[in-house]
């Protein structure tokens, strides 16, 4: 099986509503479609959806790497994802999310050659996920009314809420969005790299009141001695990093500094399948579990998401649901949901089509 084409498409998708975190607000997702053919016939697809605070890349950027990979994929089997990876890292460091394109692409072509899911190439632990929901910053009147929607009208169980731009404001959304929701309901916070060390404690020691299981992010992502000091400094509630890990490296940092709890592996960051599954092996043989997490994907790259926390048993928690922040989708298939349960296909590949 030898690669004989890629075929590289830009897309942009307005939102429902614009979505704020601590150091932006994002109206639109721009991604990049890639369908990449073989010489058996067979189509793989994959994704880019770069987002430049966090990855450092921009779509057109993504474009331009994209076709400085196609000239070395070319006669490549997709069999051989480490050959793969090991051409790309050689043209190019970092970029994460064009590579990211070209691995699930390679994953999608394995999958259809072999007849079988990816979640099962990767580890086949369980196709059905229970994933969260996200709240925006909004006021925390706000917040609380749209949790409350979220859980008694869509039946969400998880919820992850944005916080980050002022700690004391945050506290109050928290008791705010307990009471909203009940005892019930799992919360948890994600500060997007909003909080400083001492507004960062002060934070989680008023977060604890009200059942807060995990923080996500507190600090820049280059502090993980701040992190760490954080996760001795605070009991009773987990420290997730997630701008702070991209490479496998950076989750052997993270373990040998004590800085985190969960790694939050996005596959935009890291570069894909073959990655993530490095950056967690490493978490699981340091006592740290990973939670998959996206950036504003379409239904193919959160379908990818979705195998990788289905493959693996220490993947335990899925963030992976920015695909309902927009009506209009160009791919199809991947998984079902019912509410917050999501169950893939056992479709080979990633069971998805595309309509471009």
């Amino acid at each position: 099986m030898k690669i004989t084409g890629m075929k590289i498409e830009k897309v942009q998708i307005p939102l429902k509503e614009p979505v704020k975190v601590a150091f932006a607000t994002v109206s639109y997702l721009e991604s990049v479609l890639v369908q990449v053919t073989v010489d058996q016939g067979l189509v793989g697809y994959g994704e880019a959806s770069p987002f430049a605070p966090v990855t450092g890349e921009t779509v057109d950027g993504v474009i331009a790497v994209l076709e400085l990979f196609r000239q070395g994929l070319m006669g490549m089997n997709p069999m051989d994802i480490e050959a793969v990876h090991a051409m790309m890292d050689g043209l190019i460091v970092g970029n994460g999310a064009a590579k990211c394109a070209v691995d699930l692409a390679m994953y999608d072509l394995m999958g259809k050659a072999l007849g079988q899911p990816v979640y099962k190439l990767l580890g086949g632990y369980s196709n059905v996920i229970q994933n969260d929901i996200t709240i925006g910053i909004s006021t925390p009147e706000d917040m609380a009314a749209e949790a409350r929607r979220l859980v008694t009208e869509e039946g969400w169980h998880i919820l992850k809420i944005k916080a980050g731009i002022d700690y004391k404001e945050d506290i109050r959304t928290m008791k705010l969005i307990r009471e909203a929701v009940g005892m019930d309901v799992r919360l948890r916070v994600d500060a997007n790299q909003g909080y400083s060390v001492s507004d960062a404690v002060c934070a989680l020691e008023g977060f604890k009141e009200y059942g807060i299981e995990a923080v996500e992010q507190c600090l820049p992502h280059w502090d993980m001695e701040g992190s760490a000091f954080i996760r001795r400094k605070v009991n009773g509630i987990q420290i997730m990093l997630d701008e702070s890990i991209h490479e496998p490296v950076d989750a052997a940092r993270a373990c040998r500094l004590q800085a985190a709890d969960i790694l939050n592996i996005k596959l935009m960051k890291c570069g894909g399948l073959y990655p993530a599954a490095k950056i967690n092996a490493i978490a699981e043989a340091n006592g740290v579990t990973c939670m998959v997490g996206c950036m504003l994907e379409t239904k193919l790259a959160i379908t990818a998401g979705l195998s990788l926390v289905a493959a693996k048993k220490n993947v335990t928690e899925a963030d992976c649901d920015s695909f309902l922040y927009y009506s209009a989708n160009p791919v199809e298939g991947g998984f079902v949901r019912d509410k917050d349960t999501f169950t893939l296909f056992d479709k080979p590949g990633f069971g998805v089509t595309l309509n471009l």
